[in-house]
Parts: structure tokens; C-alpha cells; sequence
């Protein structure tokens, strides 16, 4: 399995970060949905965490299967490590 360089792991930690603040906002606005700034702080972290998602994957390969990360030709899954195997 290759090493991943420090850049690696810091886009994941700022990843995992940015879902963070959205899964707890996620279960605030459950029950305060007409918080406008709780919703404005979601959404901000939102498109932070998918912009985040986007250049990992651009560099590292894809983050999720199913259909939530694209990949190139030749297929990368088989590419290692996966972000779970670090």
C-alpha cells in the first residue's frame, strides 16, 4: 500500500471537519428548522465540505462508491489506500 504525503490526510481531516459541522446542524435544524442562521451555516459548510470532496478526489481518487464519487479510465478504486484503510 502506497503512503499517503501529509497534504493527504490534512483534506481529510478538513473533510471530515466540514461533515462534522453539517451532521450537528444537520440535527439542530431537526428541531429549530426556522433558524436562518443555523440554515445559512449549514449550507456554508455544505458546499465547503462538497468543494473539499471535489479537490481530494481530483488529487487522491474517489472519497465513496455507489454513484457519490465519480472516477477516470483506467477504473482507481483498486487503488490504494482507500481514505478508510488510513
Amino acid at each position: 500500500m502506497l503512503k499517503p504525503d501529509a497534504n493527504y490526510y490534512d483534506q481529510l481531516l478538513q473533510i471530515q471537519q466540514a461533515d462534522f459541522v453539517c451532521f450537528e446542524l444537520n440535527l439542530y435544524l431537526n428541531t429549530h428548522p426556522d433558524d436562518q442562521q443555523a440554515i445559512n451555516q449549514y449550507n456554508e459548510f455544505a458546499q465547503q465540505s462538497k468543494m473539499l470532496k471535489q479537490q481530494f478526489e481530483a488529487q487522491y481518487g474517489p472519497l465513496m462508491h455507489a454513484g457519490h464519487s465519480f472516477t477516470s479510465a483506467p477504473w482507481v478504486w483498486t487503488n490504494t489506500p482507500w481514505p478508510w484503510q488510513v
